[in-house]
């Protein structure tokens, strides 16, 4: 009787995994590290700011057309993002955004250029990390957009709508 009951918890678990592989967990963001790329991180930080929000494909056709070389980069790794969705996490990226798109300053290499009379000036060759995460869109997002703003009128302060119907009632006398 023991074994039998050993057989049958054993048979058990070999089915939750195979229903696990079959319906994977869905994940609700990827990320890319792209690290030690030879640029500085503020002139990465240009066009990351420029893609972050962005619906994946309109933020790859935004970067392959920016003529910089922080746009070549930074495509590389929303490409690596969008790959590791699609392979390693099995969801179809192109209803993807760009939720965040980051350039950390990274180490810098130091040297030096001669200068007059025997001296030297450093110079810093800096390097960055860029992170790239991809994610679903929210939800309150998408029904915010669905949603048309209110009228200024009706989104005054309440200080605002209180001097607003003293003014009225005083016009109305």
């Amino acid at each position: 009787m023991i074994p039998s009951e050993s057989v049958t918890g054993v048979a058990s678990i070999s089915t939750n995994l195979s229903n696990e592989v079959q319906n994977p967990p869905r994940f609700m963001s990827v990320r890319s590290v792209l690290k030690y790329a030879r640029i500085s991180s503020q002139k990465a930080r240009q066009v990351t700011r420029a893609i972050t929000g962005m619906p994946v494909n309109q933020a790859l056709s935004v970067l392959d057309f920016t003529p910089k070389k922080a746009a070549f980069l930074v495509g590389k790794t929303l490409r690596s993002a969008i790959a590791n969705a699609e392979n390693n996490h099995e969801q179809d990226a192109s209803e993807f955004i760009v939720q965040s798109a980051v350039a950390t300053p990274g180490p810098a290499l130091s040297r030096i250029m001669p200068r007059a009379r025997g001296s030297a000036a450093p110079i810093k060759k800096r390097m960055t990390h860029i992170t790239v995460i991809i994610g679903a869109p929210k939800a309150e997002e998408a029904k915010a957009e669905g949603e048309k703003k209110a009228p200024k009128s009706a989104r005054r302060s309440a200080p605002a709508k209180k001097k607003a119907a003293a003014q009225s009632k005083k016009a109305s006398e």
